[in-house]
């Protein structure tokens, strides 16, 4: 059996879709549907059930991706080892939010970028969470972080780690503030505050309400900026209200630039994933750095 052909197999199998395989494959869409094709007429059965958006693997289809996948990564494992004895010269292709992965990530993989011989370049690219996977999925990144865990085979994820989020704002903010109503109902008395967003949505303050005021808040952003960094130091400046991650916002708690306005016992969490095509951990220079962020990952909570 042709190799090539299993090769393509598999890779429709985890994309779920011709067209993204092909992508994946830097080949058309007509010559992977003409391979999958030659493939199932040398099998005499149908690997795939076509349907408007993708495909869905038959049961003979799930069986062969189960046998032939380990065996396809462990041949371009060897592969990539034989062609590139120095790992120095590759390259790795990172992408997440931009605020964790220049205060988190980015520190802990320059560590790899040394001359030690096993090292690599760094490439880092920002974007949201479905920028993201869809860069990754279309074979423009080798590593993506982010807080959505993708659905299907092509892409696998495992939890990277959690981050608190806080609820912040300035000193004289916060002098304004009754704690005693805060803890019996906060959210009808900050919902007269300004409040400082990374966009129009309010996402970080909306998922806070639902958790510790089982709450949508009323009011509005008074300054939307996409970044994190410049909601903090919007924020210290009295601009209004802000949700912060902690790891963002400690020095600045410490400092006294902003204030926790509450500490609830249950505070709220987000889940960061650390995302790989499935398959590309074969790669030595993607799994070293795979690893190294989850080890890392073990000090940032």
């Amino acid at each position: 059996m042709d190799l090539a052909l299993l090769r393509t197999f598999v890779t429709v199998h985890r994309a779920g879709s011709f067209t993204r395989a092909a992508a994946l494959l830097g080949l058309s869409q007509p010559a992977v549907t003409s391979q999958i094709r030659t493939l199932e007429r040398q099998l005499g059965r149908p690997l795939f059930l076509r349907q408007a958006r993708g495909v869905t693997p038959t049961t003979i289809g799930d069986e062969l991706a189960h046998k032939a996948a380990p065996h396809l990564d462990a041949l371009v494992e060897i592969a990539e080892a034989g062609l590139d004895e120095d790992s120095s010269l590759r390259t790795l292709h990172l992408a997440g939010p931009p605020e964790f992965t220049a205060e988190r990530a980015l520190p802990a993989l320059t560590e790899l970028t040394g001359d030690d011989g096993q090292g690599f370049a760094l490439r880092a690219s920002f974007g949201n969470a479905e920028e993201t996977l869809e860069g990754l999925a279309a074979g423009h990144h080798d590593l993506a972080i982010t807080t959505a865990r993708p659905r299907g085979a092509l892409l696998t994820a495992t939890p990277l780690c959690d981050e608190e989020h806080v609820l912040v704002a300035a000193p004289r903010w916060a002098a304004r503030i009754n704690p005693g109503k805060l803890r019996r109902g906060g959210s009808p008395v900050l919902d007269s505050f300004p409040v400082v967003e990374v966009h129009e949505s309010l996402p970080l303050v909306a998922r806070y309400w639902a958790s510790v005021f089982d709450s949508r808040p009323a009011a509005s952003g008074t300054v939307v900026v996409p970044d994190l960094r410049a909601v903090l130091a919007c924020a210290a400046t009295g601009a209004g209200l802000a949700v912060l991650p902690r790891y963002l916002c400690a020095e600045a708690l410490e400092r006294g630039d902003v204030v926790a306005l509450l500490d609830p016992v249950v505070p709220p969490l987000r889940t960061y994933f650390l995302v790989v095509r499935t398959g590309t951990l074969a790669m030595p220079h993607i799994a070293r750095a795979y690893e190294w962020l989850l080890r890392a990952a073990a000090d940032w909570t």
